[in-house]
């Protein structure tokens, strides 16, 4: 189900004065424990790109965001998509997997191959995520290695993925 058009979504790139926006939502939707989680690992080490990363916004009112950072798995390059979070009265609308397809689109144009993610694979696999090629994939803590997903960006791009995630090669 999609918005209608008069309750669409506009999805913009992240900006700076999004910040304090973004947080506040990602506070809401995850609370406090979000900072104790593998994801938040991987993001201390990851570089943070605005230039993939969108806000959903209702007029004034950011109900969405998803931000991707890019990291290294073992010797390859990738990015990670997290946090996503949607505010609650709008997720019936698809507005987060609106938020998926133009974060990974957005990286595809920027040629990476592949994003890594940790998640439900029963929701993610609608946007071609799949544990199948992240099985050697080990993130910086413990998780649930059923819950790490990748989705390739280009032909191959998901194959042969194996090693530790860690900050980007310079």
């Amino acid at each position: 189900m999609t918005l209608p058009a008069a309750k669409a979504p506009t999805l913009k790139l992240e900006q700076p004065q999004d910040g304090p926006a973004v947080d506040a939502l990602l506070d809401h939707a995850f609370g406090p424990g979000r900072y104790t989680k593998v994801s938040e690992r991987v993001r201390e080490v990851a570089e943070f790109r605005p230039d993939l990363s969108f806000c959903a916004w209702d007029g004034g009112r950011l109900v969405g965001c998803v931000r991707m950072t890019r990291v290294r798995i073992g010797a390859d390059e990738a990015v990670f998509l997290g946090p996503l979070a949607v505010q609650a009265e709008v997720r019936k609308y698809g507005t987060g997997g609106l938020l998926v397809q133009r974060a990974c689109a957005a990286a595809q144009a920027a040629g990476f191959s592949a994003v890594l993610l940790v998640g439900d694979e029963p929701y993610f696999s609608r946007f071609g995520f799949s544990a199948a090629p992240a099985r050697d994939v080990r993130l910086p803590g413990p998780v649930d290695q059923r819950r790490v997903l990748v989705r390739a960006l280009r032909e191959g791009g998901g194959e042969g993925l194996a090693g530790p995630v860690g900050a980007p090669l310079p």
